[in-house]
């Protein structure tokens, strides 16, 4: 047994104990030897570990969730706002809290953790204006992220996009904002995605990036693709645009005032990590809560998932903050089985993403030539521009793809697509390639699918593989 596997166990009992004897938590006093798990969030940082918790017999477990909704999809939500999705805003929902409970999870919504006393081994929690404290024996934080609001004058005049609420609220604007002026602030994913959901309801939105160019995750030479393609399809992009302030029907920019009927931040998600911090667990990058790669905290008992830690990234090996669904699932998965006894790692992230403008699909994996600069490695790059299909067919669209591959050894470490459809899930075969350290010489040999309807007879990630001499 493992010293922190015994440090575990005794923490357990300790807190068994603490919890019979103790009067002010009577309402959820553990009985027998049964053990308590209680998650904090009902979305995919807490919930996904659900299925794996319940399994173990003997558990008891609680999951406390301040909204309404549990286990939706966030990501469907720009989709949702452009009238994509038909049936409500049920239909991002993968799992409610009724079929939970069906599953034998005590899920309680509109109930918010206010505080964790990891000594007593107790939340707190709020519902209804009344404040009850509850006891655990193991505990769960997926706590997720919460939308970036700079500390801008007026900032509580805009909309953010995060929630099912926001959803809603939004997709009723989106339906009626013919004839009204929509800016969004920011052109990362949210940024993107909700400009293309405004588009789709018929209006010419306005996007203010303080950047040189949009989603800058990407590389500059491939950022102004994108640029192009936003262009293209209609949006206003102003690039170089600091915001400085939000008043009634205008925006304020350090280049002047911007006409606003509806205003959208979306800047990204930082670690919702208050009630982490208030508890003494140990945090890093972004303040996002410090897991090892089993998902367990600095402190014995208490594991954290989702949108709120901090991970490992493969290439680098820095510690990094990425608020990504997938990688929210996975992690509480891995946390769910070794709080069910397993014993399941995480490895890490390579940053990939996908997302798209219209019809322009754009893609990323591990690191960028930006990147590599900035660690101080010597790299070799290549990008190549090729076709979705075979030439002749009907639906055929260009594709550009960005090789990063480290310089003699010839290890890919990055990748990055922009292209018309079918360009996107290409980015796959790079993940593939990345994290088995394949050689760029290795990717060309591959045998990689071909008919006209879906590549040309040299796939575009086969031909940015040929770029590099061998």
């Amino acid at each position: 047994m493992s010293r922190y596997s015994l440090i575990q166990q005794i923490v357990v009992l300790i807190s068994r104990s603490n919890c019979l004897s103790d009067e002010s938590a009577d309402s959820d006093t553990l009985g027998g030897m049964s053990e308590r798990v209680v998650i904090i969030g009902g979305d995919a940082g807490g919930m996904a570990a659900a299925g794996a918790i319940r399994k173990r017999p003997g558990v008891e477990l609680v999951a406390f969730e301040r909204g309404d909704y549990t286990s939706y999809s966030a990501c469907g939500i720009p989709f949702y706002i452009g009238g994509e999705i038909d049936g409500g805003i049920d239909r991002l929902i993968a799992r409610s809290a009724e079929q939970h409970r069906l599953n034998g999870v005590d899920v309680r919504t509109g109930h918010e953790v206010m505080a964790i006393d990891l000594d007593r081994r107790e939340v707190e929690v709020r519902h209804d204006g009344t404040t009850s404290r509850h006891g655990f024996d193991q505990l769960l934080i997926g706590t997720g992220g919460v939308p970036m609001r700079p500390p801008l004058p007026g900032i509580e005049r805009v909309h953010t996009v995060h929630r099912l609420e926001d959803a809603e609220r939004l997709a009723v604007l989106a339906a009626g904002s013919a004839g009204k002026q929509v800016v969004i602030v920011g052109s990362g994913y949210i940024g993107v995605e909700v400009a293309e959901a405004f588009l789709r309801r018929g209006v010419r939105p306005i996007v203010l990036e303080q950047a040189d160019q949009p989603l800058n995750i990407l590389d500059a030479d491939m950022g102004g693709r994108v640029a192009t393609a936003m262009i293209a399809h209609g949006i206003d992009l102003r690039l170089g645009q600091q915001v400085v302030a939000f008043d009634d029907g205008v925006v304020r920019t350090v280049a002047g005032e911007v006409p606003a009927d509806v205003v959208v931040v979306g800047l990204g998600i930082a670690p919702n990590t208050s009630l982490a911090r208030d508890a003494g667990l140990e945090l890093g990058v972004k303040s996002s809560i410090v897991v090892d790669e089993r998902m367990a905290t600095s402190a014995p008992g208490v594991w954290a998932a989702g949108d709120c830690v901090q991970s490992r990234h493969l290439v680098s090996g820095e510690a990094v903050h990425m608020a990504l669904g997938t990688y929210a699932n996975k992690q509480a998965r891995v946390a769910g089985l070794n709080i069910a006894g397993g014993a399941a790692v995480f490895p890490g992230v390579l940053g990939t993403a996908i997302t798209r403008i219209v019809d322009t699909e754009i893609a990323v994996t591990g690191i960028t030539e930006r990147d590599a600069a900035r660690l101080g490695w010597h790299v070799e790059v290549h990008t190549i521009e090729s076709l979705t299909r075979a030439h002749y067919d009907p639906g055929v669209a260009p594709i550009a793809v960005k090789f990063v591959a480290l310089a003699g050894s010839g290890r890919l470490v990055g990748a990055q697509i922009v292209g018309g459809l079918g360009a996107g899930k290409r980015i796959d075969t790079c993940v593939v390639a990345i994290t088995a350290g394949m050689l760029v010489d290795d990717i060309v040999d591959l045998d990689l699918a071909y008919a006209p309807p879906f590549s040309p007879v040299w796939d575009p990630v086969a031909t940015a593989a040929r770029s590099f001499p061998r």
